[in-house]
């Protein structure tokens, strides 16, 4: 599904009347009216692999669609708040996407979905992004996935099968047993349909004949290694082993992880940030990032996916000089938006905020 032009915004009705009391009396006759929202109610929740699922979702005219692999955050409502969530949409037709959730032990957005979301519940959408999509030339492509990062390869391949799976594509999928993998029966149907597909399904925790895990797979058994675009998603350590074990090894290496990545050891001490629109002054500690800084003052700063990639979390900066907590990198131009999730404060600071 390619995004969409965007939909025209009635803006002779904005004179009269506020986007949100449009919203509110426009959703007592459907819910998926808005007058600039992008939203989503759910079709259906089907089972997807042991503590999975996967919803179908119907988006109204104001989504402005994605490309396969890129990710969106959805706006779930819990207890009266609105948490975002990272997901990577499958495109299923140009009103309809499929996203797969692994329910996280305490994860409230997570737990909800899987196990409690009715069809009716309707959700927000935020515009798409991510580079993980397929390259514009086409190349033989190599995929990784571990957990729930196959739901964006699951997109790549729909889309490649599509086309008539124009290159070679080799699909590693690793999973703790045999139980835990989604969509096996799907992506074994794609593999038989597609002779250039090749298929493995890797359970390392599997009671009769365990496979390696990513840092002890032979990659010599891929052919054409050299020449392949390799595409990683999963946990961040199955990213990082992912990109070691591949380093040099092929012509290009894209990864995504959907959890964090651990941090560098913080500094120590105190700055000063000021936020220019509120005209607060903080002291926030050095060792922390300044989402968890302003977070841990009680402010709550718009965000969502907490590891540096949605940039939902970025804002501006005046003055002063951050430090990246993953890479250790510090940048003070103005011009460059500051991520809050994964920058700390290195000196005093003056943000948009």
């Amino acid at each position: 599904m390619k995004p969409s032009p965007r939909s025209r915004r009635p803006a002779g009705l904005q004179r009269w009347i506020s986007p949100k009391l449009f919203d509110f009396w426009a959703g007592q006759v459907n819910p998926l009216w808005s007058l600039d929202r992008p939203l989503a109610r759910l079709v259906e929740r089907q089972p997807a692999g042991r503590g999975a699922a996967t919803l179908v979702l119907r988006t109204n005219r104001h989504w402005q669609g994605l490309r396969a692999g890129q990710h969106v955050n959805l706006g779930v409502e819990i207890e009266g708040r609105r948490l975002l969530r990272s997901y990577s949409p499958t495109p299923l037709d140009a009103r309809h996407v499929a996203i797969t959730v692994k329910a996280v032990e305490g994860g409230k957005v997570s737990g909800h979905l899987v196990e409690r979301a009715v069809p009716g519940e309707v959700f927000t959408l935020e515009a798409a992004f991510g580079d993980m999509v397929l390259p514009d030339v086409p190349a033989p492509l190599l995929l990784l996935a571990a957990g729930s990062g196959i739901t964006p390869m699951r997109a790549l391949l729909r889309e490649l099968a599509a086309r008539g799976m124009p290159v070679d594509v080799d699909l590693l999928y690793w999973a703790r047993t045999r139980e835990d993998f989604c969509f096996a029966d799907e992506l074994q149907a794609l593999a038989r349909a597609h002779p250039r597909l090749r298929l493995e399904l890797l359970a390392t925790r599997d009671a009769q004949a365990s496979a390696p895990r990513i840092g002890g797979y032979a990659f010599e058994r891929v052919a054409g290694l050299p020449g392949r675009h390799a595409m990683a998603c999963g946990p961040a350590g199955f990213a990082t082993a992912a990109r070691q074990a591949l380093d040099g090894q092929v012509a290009r290496f894209q990864a995504e992880a959907f959890t964090p990545e651990t941090p560098l050891a913080g500094e120590d001490g105190e700055v000063e940030v000021q936020l220019a629109r509120s005209g607060r002054r903080l002291r926030l500690p050095r060792a922390l990032s300044l989402l968890e800084g302003l977070e841990a003052q009680g402010l709550k700063p718009k965000h969502g996916c907490r590891m540096g990639i949605c940039n939902s979390c970025a804002c501006g900066r005046q003055t002063g000089t951050t430090r990246h907590v993953l890479t250790g990198e510090r940048s003070d131009e103005p011009a460059v938006p500051v991520r809050l999730c994964v920058n700390a404060p290195s000196t005093d600071l003056i943000l948009d905020l």
